[in-house]
């Protein structure tokens, strides 16, 4: 008598339920993680532009205000690897000489848009989208 090798349909079905399950746990958490990466990379951004905000003032007596002056920071607008795009604008009363912003290129429904201000306050308040 020979023995057969081999699996059976039902092996193979377990084992596919398996893999299923562990991917449906597994992929979400590694979307969670790669938009944190991101999002990394825009606050990098962020505290770049604000360092060489300051040194401009020091040397300029004036705060880049418009987008199209950014390369006058020595920056470029967009992000390292390119999923955050940076402007600047005029701050208020309230936040200083300028309001430094970075849009997300790919989707991030939990935060958004980053923002940091002159007095160092950042937007959206909550602190799982500065960690």
């Amino acid at each position: 008598m020979s023995g057969q090798n081999g699996f059976s349909l039902l092996e193979l079905m377990i084992a596919v339920v398996i893999v299923g399950i562990l991917a449906s746990v597994a992929y979400p958490s590694y979307v969670e993680y790669a938009r944190r990466s991101d999002r990394a990379e825009g606050q990098a951004l962020l505290m770049e532009a604000a360092a060489r905000q300051e040194r401009f003032f020091a040397q300029n007596r004036r705060y880049v205000v418009m987008d199209a002056d950014i390369a006058s920071l020595g920056l470029q607008a967009t992000s390292r690897n390119g999923r955050y795009v940076l402007t600047v604008a005029a701050g208020g009363s309230g936040n200083g000489g300028y309001l430094l912003s970075v849009a997300p290129q790919r989707n991030d429904p939990r935060c958004g848009t980053l923002t940091l201000d002159a007095l160092g306050q950042r937007s959206p308040a909550t602190t799982e989208c500065w960690r």
